[in-house]
């Protein structure tokens, strides 16, 4: 009948092609069939379990699952013993999209809640008192189906599925049939041909689905998805052969850790990453509270191949209930994409496909317990056991240093476990802690250096001044240092400062060797008059030519301006895009060494080119000691050649 315009009308559907679309919308990989029936399977045996606790006639045998191939009738077959069903359970659990028994079943439990009852409903029966007051039970119980779709995924490979039943305590079988086109039968079934108590779930496999056949295949998705499952899970390769136990029905991280060996952490850890190291930390706990879920976390032994991969995903295996819901979730930040792990939470909320957790308040307090308790068990580590903490720094604490800059709120945690090459420890192994503790006499920052290689920034002669008052500076040779130390404010009360931006600073700071000869200088007259020649021949390519606190050795180096960026920082930058232009460097060179009393001696010679060359030569040795290259590769070629040759010619 047409209604009237206006009316309120209900939504029609073609059932056929909307299942058909959910079928092979929702799921993408179709190994999922397996997990899903699986899941449905271990959910009868919960239901079982928790109605047996009021009726304990209900009991049954030990809870199994059984997977079995059958090759020439081209089926696969997964079996329970679990609460089984009845024709009406049949009708509506799998007759109805998107009816979940298990739904309907916390419902009753009063784990979920039903619609408030009208006032003029009836009470309460006794039975369902009964079941509230085990609310507290059922809230236990490892359920994982809500949405009453991951049955319908086994017709991604079935042209027809099977679904032979006989609830507990029945004395009834029945028999559920479809194509998954749209119709379904049911029919009674003699008590031999149906399971002694449960389901059984019969594919009748597509000719593109045949692989399913194969045991290896099977045995492989049971254990990539569903090892965790709280039944035992076997396997019956062919009619009439033993079966085969390929789950015990237990996760390693659900067990108390009392009964876990070494070796079992280890065991789990080769095969949760596929990796032959052994892992330099474990980390097993329950969190409790707002949110409840269980972490095996293992920080390797050793540092990934693909560490650095910009394409690289978490390494994280995110479970529900015991069910893998996805192997490669970001459950930790980057800078912790190192750990492997698994979480398994039984409260937070799926999306119907289980392939992807919905973001949540729920997902990022989980997320944010998980890295805080590593990061607390990371400095626990480096309090009792400084020497694995060292070997974890070497693998990955150029990946911890992204911390520092991405979370300043945890920067102060970060502090206490990182670890340093310095100019006194080039070795590294150096804490922040140990260095504020050995500062010097007037000294007021914690200097560093940034560059590329850290063997060339200890062998830097920004350092000499330093040294030579046993200032230790940290070697900074990693790109993710040029931007936390720009932003952090500082450590333990001591701002961190570039020795090669501004003027050092250093000269309240005393000598090592207070007794030592002070080379001599030229005149300031004649230093003042170098310097206005060195800034008119070097031009652009300098802000400035002033003299230097920080130079002992050497004739010269570059540094960055007072309030300019650090120079690392500011090439990095611009190698990026993310600068129009480097600003100019200041030329700081070093009164007392020979090469600039020679060129004070000089600036009224008649040749003005030799002085010129020079002066070049400073500036391009300046810019190599740092790692870079000369201004011009032929015109700082042809000027060495110049000064050779003079230099032969007066050696004649």
């Amino acid at each position: 009948m047409v209604q009237a315009v206006g009316e309120v009308q209900a939504f029609r559907a073609d059932v056929a092609k909307l299942l058909h679309l959910m079928v092979h919308s929702v799921y993408s990989d179709r190994d999922i069939f397996l997990r899903e029936l699986l899941s449905n399977a271990a959910d009868a045996c919960e239901k079982l379990r928790y109605e047996a606790l009021a009726d304990p006639g209900l009991a049954a045998a030990p809870f199994l699952i059984t997977i079995a191939i059958d090759k020439e009738a081209g089926t696969l077959a997964i079996e329970d013993n679990g609460i089984g069903m009845s024709a009406d359970e049949l009708a509506d659990q799998l007759g109805t999209i998107a009816s979940s028994g298990t739904r309907a079943f916390l419902e009753r439990a009063g784990v979920l809640r039903t619609p408030a009852a009208e006032p003029d409903e009836a009470p309460e029966s006794e039975a369902d008192t009964l079941e509230r007051d085990a609310s507290a039970d059922a809230r236990s119980l490892d359920l994982v189906g809500q949405f009453g779709i991951g049955f319908y995924s086994a017709f991604m490979v079935a042209d027809h599925v099977d679904v032979v039943s006989r609830r507990a305590g029945v004395t009834e079988a029945f028999a559920w049939r479809s194509d998954g086109k749209g119709t379904f039968s049911i029919e009674p079934r003699t008590l031999s041909e149906a399971p002694a108590q449960g389901t059984r779930v019969v594919l009748h496999l597509s000719s593109a689905a045949k692989d399913y056949l194969e045991a290896t295949r099977i045995e492989r998705i049971v254990r990539e998805h569903s090892s965790a499952l709280t039944v035992p899970i076997e396997l019956r390769e062919a009619v009439g052969a033993e079966p085969r136990r390929l789950t015990d029905g237990s996760a390693l991280w659900t067990k108390p850790k009392a009964t876990i060996s070494a070796e079992d952490y280890a065991e789990f850890y080769h095969s949760l990453g596929g990796v032959f190291d052994e892992p330099a930390l474990t980390v097993h706990w329950r969190a409790e509270g707002r949110q409840e879920y269980t972490v095996l976390a293992f920080v390797p032994g050793s540092r990934p191949f693909d560490l650095f991969d910009p394409a690289r995903q978490g390494r994280g295996k995110l479970y529900v209930r015991k069910v893998l819901i996805t192997d490669d979730a970001e459950l930790l930040p980057r800078w912790l994409r190192f750990v492997r792990l698994v979480v398994d939470s039984a409260d937070l909320p799926l999306n119907v496909s289980r392939e992807m957790i919905q973001e949540s308040p729920l997902l990022g307090a989980i997320k944010k317990g998980v890295a805080n308790r590593i990061l607390q068990e990371l400095r626990k580590l480096a309090e009792t056991e400084p020497e694995k903490l060292d070997a974890i720094w070497n693998n990955f604490g150029v990946v911890l240093k992204e911390g520092l800059y991405e979370e300043p709120e945890r920067r102060d945690a970060l502090f206490e476990i990182a670890r340093f090459s310095t100019s006194t420890h080039p070795d590294g192994g150096r804490t922040l802690s140990a260095y504020v503790a050995g500062l010097k006499t007037n000294q007021t920052a914690i200097y560093y250096l940034l560059g590329e290689d850290a063997k060339r920034l200890a062998a830097s002669p920004q350092l000499e001044g330093f040294r030579a008052r046993g200032i230790e500076v940290l070697l900074l040779p990693d790109p993710v240092d040029a931007f936390w130390v720009a932003s952090a404010v500082g450590f333990d009360g001591k701002p961190f400062k570039s020795v090669t931006q501004g003027a050092a600073d250093i000269k309240a700071v005393p000598l090592l060797d207070e007794k030592a000869e002070t080379p001599s200088e030229p005149p300031a007259a004649g230093l003042a008059t170098l310097y206005a020649l060195m800034k008119q021949v070097l031009g652009e390519a300098v802000a400035d030519v002033r003299a230097s606190d920080r130079l002992s050795e050497s004739p010269a180096c570059l540094v960055a301006a007072d309030h300019g960026p650090d120079r690392r920082l500011e090439r990095m930058l611009a190698e990026h895009g993310r600068l129009g232009a480097t600003s100019k460097p200041v030329l700081e060179v070093n009164p007392a060494h020979p090469l600039i009393k020679s060129l004070v001696g000089m600036v009224s010679a008649p040749d003005k080119r030799k002085v010129e060359d020079v002066i070049w030569l400073v500036l391009d040795e300046a810019r190599l000691m740092e790692g870079d290259t000369p201004t011009s590769a032929s015109e700082f070629a042809a000027r060495l050649t110049r000064i050779l040759v003079d230099a032969c010619a007066a050696a004649e």
